[in-house]
């Protein structure tokens, strides 16, 4: 399963899912989330992911956090979510 959007800033990557959850009455409803990762090599120069943020990558997790969010809302306003497969990748900062 892809990822609805994601968004990235330098190392750090923030993607949004659908998933679906029951409410207290039994009923299924859509229900969006964002997880976040920052990619690196390790010493033998394969790709790694961490949930761990130097002081400089914290500024760039809040953006991606905040782009996701904002996305979140706006999908949400227009009861868009869910209807789109295709990821589409958005730099925020290089």
């Amino acid at each position: 399963m892809a990822p609805l959007k994601k968004f990235s800033a330098g190392s750090v990557s923030c993607a949004l899912w659908e998933n679906e959850i029951s409410t207290a009455n039994g009923r299924k409803v859509p229900m969006l989330k964002a997880t976040i990762d920052r990619r690196y090599k390790d010493k033998d120069g394969n790709w790694q992911s961490s949930g761990s943020f130097s002081r400089n990558e914290i500024p760039l997790a809040v953006f991606c956090l905040q782009k996701a969010f904002d996305k979140i809302v706006e999908m949400q306003n227009t009861a868009s979510a869910g209807n789109n497969n295709n990821v589409e990748e958005i730099s925020v900062l290089d």
